[in-house]
């Protein structure tokens, strides 16, 4: 097994995994979904009535996948694909309605489902090309895209706002996707893999030069063609991955759609594609050097230089950290990190709790500086990375599961969520890790009140 394996997925539901951390909760599942029927249901109605059409819908995209992850920082959304067929027999243009047209109605219906206060749904945006889209809150949106489908035939065309009728079948590319791997864990992992590559484009690319779900989705798929993956840890297939996608990215910029070869999937201009290429390249490489470090420590940090807070240190399974037996370990860590740490409440700045590479039990709401107090000691040329931590159902629940804190010797951060956290330091000589710390933050209860609270006013 490779090093950082049980760091990227385990059958262990208790373990804090790579794979655990970007895939949403149970919770977050079930609330998309009561959201996503009750919208259908409301969409059938409505759009049956006002065409006169046999009417149905279908989810696709991430969610239908199975490959949807949470969102990568706070104000990021989930992302739902619902899809919206007005039946008829016959081509598209048999049907007496424009692709506007049916777009036009879709719109006109989601702004009256939002007009009621009882669907929480916080706005309608203006259309897009290939879909309608309302947001709810407080953290995901549906997109529905309108088609025609012929049911004789079994063949769908999507509506588009200044292309007309656009071949468009994401049934049949689902399929495509489901029939990659016969054996249940195979399919599985083929989904992780997805997961992993698109929190990675998430946390890599500004919003605008992102590569698409579908194009991620695909490209992982075909990396895989002829490639057993029984017995492969997670992180050695992310490598290959990586590597197979590049090259063949390298060949030709054109992703061809599966069941549609006229279809290229790859939205990118050519710089777009060139930078992809780029932090593949990027990509390997840190899987490579993860690979080669030696031990689990180690390897994770590097793998965090990916994936950012939502990598797991071996801490967050209460393991001892081990110099492996080539003593590697105590080589890479020859600079031993000293924090001082100050926490104070907001409301109540007469009270404190210091500590040295740790901190006692504080409260919600406490303004907490973290100094690394020997950066005298650095060796020239070493720079530090500051990573926040964040576990439990409260942080989970705001999609705040950390962020990368800073890079100079001081860094402040509040205390927001209750739940058990950490602020890990790193500090790198060029590309490689000489030392590290990690400062839980155990926060529990609530914020401390001020110290002279004004007087409650009580109304009978």
């Amino acid at each position: 097994m490779s090093i950082a394996a049980d760091l990227f997925y385990s059958t262990v539901a208790a373990r804090e995994t790579l794979h655990k951390r970007i895939t949403p909760s149970d919770d977050q599942f079930d609330d998309q979904q009561t959201r996503w029927n009750d919208l259908a249901a409301f969409l059938r109605t409505r759009l049956k009535s006002d065409t006169n059409l046999d009417t149905r819908t279908w989810l696709q995209g991430s969610y239908k996948f199975d490959t949807q992850i949470r969102p990568w920082k706070i104000g990021a959304e989930f992302d739902i694909d619902l899809g919206f067929y007005f039946e008829w027999n016959g081509a598209p243009a048999q049907g007496g309605y424009s692709p506007e047209e049916l777009k036009s109605l879709v719109q006109a219906a989601l702004e009256d489902y939002q007009s009621d206060a009882k669907n929480d749904a916080t706005c309608v945006d203006k259309p897009k090309e290939r879909c309608c889209r309302i947001n709810f809150k407080p953290d995901f949106h549906i997109d529905v895209p309108a088609y025609h489908l012929d049911p004789d035939r079994d063949a769908r065309t999507l509506a588009t706002e200044t292309n007309g009728w656009e071949e468009s079948d994401p049934k049949a590319i689902y399929e495509w996707f489901k029939k990659r791997y016969e054996e249940a864990a195979q399919r599985s992992q083929l989904r992780r893999l997805v997961r992993y590559l698109k929190m990675w484009a998430a946390l890599q690319f500004p919003d605008d030069e992102r590569p698409s779900s579908i194009l991620l989705t695909v490209l992982a798929a075909e990396s895989l063609q002829g490639y057993s993956v029984a017995g492969v840890a997670d992180d050695d297939l992310l490598e290959h991955a990586a590597l197979v996608i590049r090259r063949r990215l390298e060949r030709d910029y054109a992703v061809a759609n599966p069941v549609n070869g006229q279809e290229n999937l790859n939205r990118l201009n050519d710089d777009g594609t060139q930078k992809l290429i780029d932090r593949l390249e990027s990509l390997g490489a840190v899987a490579s050097r993860a690979r080669l470090s030696g031990d689990k420590a180690t390897a994770a940090e590097i793998w965090a230089e990916a994936f950012q807070q939502f990598f797991p240190m071996p801490e967050d399974n209460d393991e001892i950290v081990e110099a492996s037996s080539k003593g590697t370990a105590v080589a890479a860590y020859r600079f031993d990190p000293q924090v001082e740490v100050v926490a104070i409440p907001r409301q109540n700045k007469d009270r404190s709790w210091r500590g040295l590479n740790e901190l006692p039990k504080i409260p919600k709401d406490c303004e907490i500086a973290f100094t690394l107090t020997n950066r005298s000691q650095l060796p020239a040329g070493a720079h530090v990375r500051w990573t926040v931590r964040n576990r439990g159902e409260e942080a989970g629940h705001q999609n705040d599961l950390g962020h990368i804190a800073g890079t100079d010797t001081t860094v402040s951060r509040h205390s927001a969520y209750n739940g058990d956290h950490a602020m890990d330091l790193t500090v790198y000589f060029g590309d490689r890790v000489i030392g590290r710390r990690r400062i839980w933050v155990r926060i529990q209860g609530v914020a401390m009140p001020a110290r002279n609270p004004k007087r409650r006013r009580y109304f009978g």
